[in-house]
């Protein structure tokens, strides 16, 4: 397929449209939400952080969805298959946390009695802060990290819907920020000071959503022997025809592939995700069996509202293809893959 790349300029049009459907690997279309022409109650702005390493794994969220707002943290222990997660949603925002409308200045905060949480953009490295009070034994879920090198490429992709021409999805995925700093959980220190093998994504995105929606994502990032390797997978979100979001990521550069399918495994018609899947590309440059070890799974359901996610962790075990024709073998890669359904 021949995919188109984005240009320079302003995101939406006067009309809160969008001036161009595409991808790049740098975020080169300008967000402003002055010129979104919808609800205020419909535009979703959220940054989502995991990190982690082949032990243990933290994410963090901050969102603010028009009429709720959330702060989410997770701790993952790989080893025990074991996870925990908390969140605190708040009514009505609708704008107030103020998120920022690039991914590369600024600072997002919230604070109430339960939780403190910062995202804040310093000289050459973002700065994560959380105290989550009571979060696991009665005890709190304390970070306090760095992310810096930040790679020269990510995924950048700009996508409308089809049943709402001022609907738009704007979204950054940076894969393979370098991590060091400390978590505390149940009294536990976890010091990643020295760690070459923590690794952070950013899942940065901004948009006007239509109401009823699926979507497949992917993603891993690690050490393949003297080089950093990931990848970014995705589809089910908009109208994908001017580009995908799947790309390869070797030493920080992008290598962008066409369609990946999410082969999910059935147990009496409904999905089973801790069984084996296949991952397979279009153009036969990503192929890989996707082992689970733990579904981080949430069902929300509140009237006309819903969110039903399963993040699955596990090991990824194929091939890659650069653009040069390398091809590169994994084995046990650790990294997830997720389906989501949200009706909000």
């Amino acid at each position: 397929m021949s995919q188109i790349e984005l240009l320079p300029g302003d995101l939406l049009d006067e009309n809160g449209c969008l001036l161009q459907s595409g991808y790049s690997t740098q975020l080169i279309k300008k967000y402003n939400r002055k010129m979104i022409k919808t609800n205020v109650f419909r535009i979703k702005e959220w940054d989502y952080y995991l990190l982690y390493n082949q032990e243990v794994g933290i994410a963090l969220t901050l969102a603010d969805n028009g009429y709720m707002g959330m702060v989410s943290a997770s701790f993952i222990d790989f080893k025990s298959k074991e996870e925990w997660t908390k969140s605190e949603i708040m009514p009505l925002t609708l704008g107030r946390i103020k998120m920022p409308e690039c991914s590369y200045d600024g600072e997002a905060s919230y604070k109430n009695r339960h939780v403190k949480i910062d995202f804040i953009h310093e000289v050459g490295a973002r700065a994560l802060k959380l105290n989550f009070k009571k979060f696991k034994n009665g005890k709190p879920f304390t970070v306090d990290l760095k992310l810096y090198d930040q790679p020269e490429d990510s995924m950048v992709i700009a996508t409308p819907f089809d049943d709402n021409e001022r609907a738009f999805y704007y979204n950054q995925k940076i894969v393979g920020l370098k991590v060091v700093g400390t978590a505390t959980i149940d009294d536990i220190d976890y010091n990643f000071e020295t760690d070459s093998t923590m690794f952070g994504i950013l899942d940065w995105g901004r948009g006007v959503w239509t109401y009823d929606n699926t979507w497949y994502w992917s993603s891993a990032i690690g050490n393949l022997g003297e080089h950093t390797f990931g990848f970014n997978l995705g589809y089910g979100f908009g109208n994908t025809s001017a580009a995908t979001e799947n790309m390869l990521f070797y030493d920080g550069k992008a290598h962008k592939l066409e369609h990946v399918t999410f082969n999910i495994p059935k147990n009496d018609k409904a999905d089973d995700f801790m069984s084996e899947w296949i991952f397979s590309s279009s153009d036969h440059r990503f192929e890989a069996k996707f082992e689970p070890i733990l579904d981080r799974a949430a069902l929300t359901s509140l009237g006309i509202l819903m969110s039903d996610q399963h993040q699955v962790f596990g090991y990824f075990s194929g091939f890659a293809v650069l653009d040069d024709g390398t091809k590169l073998i994994f084995d046990k890669f650790l990294g997830f893959a997720e389906k989501v359904r949200n009706k909000w």
